[in-house]
């Protein structure tokens, strides 16, 4: 028999049951217009996944309920399989919340089908809590009903029955992390097909992440050729977020016939359909279109950037940007991407030179500005600086107690931050205000993990869109704008030759002083202590430079690891300045800093989620230390 599935690779808008709903609904119309007899669609694909405590709102969850009610009802010739938020009155989990299943539901001419134990639902197994998920906390999974009901998961785990064309077939129906199997004590796919399932459906709603898609194709192809039988993966587009990190789904719905071979996929961020054909006689996949080439970085960056953040200006209403131009590539690329993004017309660029800014600096953000026919300004800012530094160093600070008076003494730091908040707080900020709109956060992924940004300066913003790249990966970015996006050299091409600098003071101007970071290294270096999924420590770092394997085990180059730090003394001493800050007062900084657009393995936020601490070295560590030294 020849099953037709169409894979409904939609966009879901979390916390409004309602436009989901009718975005079903539509889905349901094209797939019965194209002749299905199944449609999937993806995980909580009905409430959206990641939206906080609005779990914890009866009326909302009440609204999810009616809303699936009524695909139950539409669902005439036609079997529908969704994702959806299922309530179990009168239970109460450990916590005291209502009881609540992360679920799939099937559906076939308004009734439902299959489930566990009565329940007209499918139940997730595996709960992750990790990353940017809490499932957890909301959640009820189906091993801890069965540990609660004395029954076993192995037995609960039972393919869904359905009857298409008289005929009837065994689909081993799963959610998303039910299909991330390594680090599991059960595997759902394979016990699923061991109960009897002669195909596998994964609906999912799994976010992006560089490279995820790779690893992704090589689990599924494995768990199909382990089954035997074909698998199909069903995830969803649009963005979620979970107040401090953006998380772009990129969709990439894909299905593998049961020799593990990919045969189709979606194109990536498409709202869009997948037709299959499934024949259950030969148990293959027999697809519509060829699988769509995943592309490379930077391309892989500049579409997830892209997508990321138009979606995320349009949740907010946010129409118009304005972004503090310096000269450097962190504000150059940002200011190209929002022109791209938004018009340049809906871009306003300022310049705050102060005494300290060279005139290249000024020149190279001019010459971007008109490359890009952006609204452009220049608001000097020493007269304003000079005013400040006056008004606190003259005027006398009285102890009420003692009736002494002192005068306040600016150090240089004090008075660099002093020009960077009056940068962000009042100029950009204001103009911003003035403009329409809201304001950038350029950071890049190595200045916010050291914290080399002023709190309420440069580190404010409603996005920190480049938040997520490294320092390497921004200059990549900029050279994929000109040579591709705009075909010309919009970002000037001494942007990514001149050497990075604040210019906040005498000793930090271009061509003296400049960046303390020695991004060919650090990048490498922080990207360990964050992005490993064991956390790399300094006693790792000083165990691989003993073993003559640190640039190998970080993954940048011997000579930028010799540059940076060539002696033992010298790497001892530049990874404990880094690790106090990173560790240290970074930690409260970017705790306050604007929400990330993530790309990697591990953004900060609530990706990657820490406390206020002292920073830690470890006995290991002060071992390695003396001996390296001696």
């Amino acid at each position: 028999m020849k099953v037709k599935i169409i894979c409904g690779q939609m966009e879901v808008t979390p916390g409004r049951p309602d436009v989901n709903y009718n975005k079903i609904l539509q889905a349901m119309d094209e797939a019965r217009a194209q002749g299905a007899h199944i449609l999937l669609l993806p995980e909580m694909c009905l409430p959206g996944y990641l939206i906080g405590d609005l779990w914890e709102q009866q009326t909302f969850l009440d609204d999810c309920e009616y809303y699936a009610q009524q695909i139950v009802s539409a669902s005439q010739d036609l079997c529908v399989m969704f994702g959806s938020v299922a309530v179990e009155p009168g239970k109460l989990n450990e916590d005291g919340r209502v009881r609540k299943y992360n679920a799939a539901f099937a559906c076939q001419n308004g009734k439902l089908l299959g489930g566990y134990q009565g329940r007209n639902f499918i139940i997730k197994n595996s709960l992750p809590n990790y990353r940017e998920f809490d499932d957890c906390r909301h959640f009820y999974s189906l091993h801890k009903l069965c540990a609660e009901e004395h029954a076993s998961v192995e037995t609960a785990l039972q393919p869904l029955e359905l009857t298409i064309a008289g005929e009837t077939v065994r689909i081993g129906l799963m959610l998303c992390e039910d299909g991330w199997t390594e680090n599991y004590h059960l595997n759902v796919p394979q016990t699923l097909a061991q109960n009897g399932a002669q195909i596998l459906c994964n609906l999912s709603c799994s976010p992006y992440t560089l490279g995820k898609n790779k690893k992704r194709n090589r689990l599924f192809s494995a768990q199909a050729k382990e089954a035997g039988i074909p698998l199909i993966y069903c995830n969803n587009v649009g963005i979620q977020n979970n107040g401090k990190n953006i998380f772009t789904y990129d969709g990439c719905t894909s299905a593998y016939n049961g020799d593990g071979t990919l045969v189709t996929s979606a194109e990536m961020y498409a709202d869009t359909l997948l037709p299959l054909t499934w024949d259950t006689d030969a148990s293959t996949i027999i697809p519509t279109c060829p699988p769509a080439t995943l592309p490379q970085e930077p391309r892989s960056v500049y579409m997830a950037l892209k997508y990321g953040t138009s979606k995320f200006l349009q949740q907010c209403g946010i129409k118009k940007m304005t972004v503090g131009l310096s000269g450097g590539i962190d504000s150059a690329v940002t200011a190209a991407m929002y022109a791209d993004i938004l018009g340049a017309e809906n871009l306003l660029l300022v310049n705050l030179p102060s005494q300290y800014n060279s005139d290249t600096t000024r020149n190279l953000a001019y010459r971007l500005a008109q490359a890009l026919g952006a609204n452009y300004a220049v608001l000097p800012i020493t007269d304003s600086y000079q005013m400040t530094v006056a008004q606190l160093e003259t005027t006398p600070i009285t102890c009420l107690g003692t009736g002494a008076a002192f005068h306040l003494e600016l150090n240089g730091l004090v008075k660099e931050n002093i020009q960077a908040r009056d940068r962000g707080a009042r100029l950009i900020a204001s103009a911003s205000a003035a403009f329409g709109g809201a304001f950038s956060c350029n950071s890049n992924k190595a200045e916010l993990a050291v914290g080399y940004a002023t709190f309420y300066g440069d580190i404010a913003g409603a996005l920190a869109m480049i938040g997520d790249l490294w320092k390497h990966q921004v200059y990549a970015l900029g050279h994929y704008l000109n040579d591709t996006v705009f075909q010309r050299e919009v970002i000037p091409e001494e942007i990514f030759t001149i050497r990075p600098s604040a210019e906040l003071s005498d000793t930090q101007t271009v061509g003296k002083g400049g960046d303390p970071l020695i991004y060919t290294y650090h990048d490498y270096l922080l990207r360990a202590f964050i992005e490993n999924w064991h956390k790399t420590t300094p006693a790792d770092i000083l165990r691989w430079y003993k073993a003559g394997t640190l640039a190998d085990e970080l993954g940048c180059s011997q000579a930028a690891l010799e540059e940076a730090c060539p002696t033992a003394q010298a790497l001892i001493t530049d990874l404990e300045r880094w690790w106090k800050l990173f560790a240290g007062f970074a930690v409260a900084k970017r705790i306050q800093a604007p929400p990330v657009l993530s790309l990697t393995k591990r953004a900060f936020g609530y990706d990657h989620r820490e406390a206020q601490l002292t920073p830690y070295f470890s006995r290991e560590y002060y071992q390695l230390k003396e001996e390296l030294l001696k």
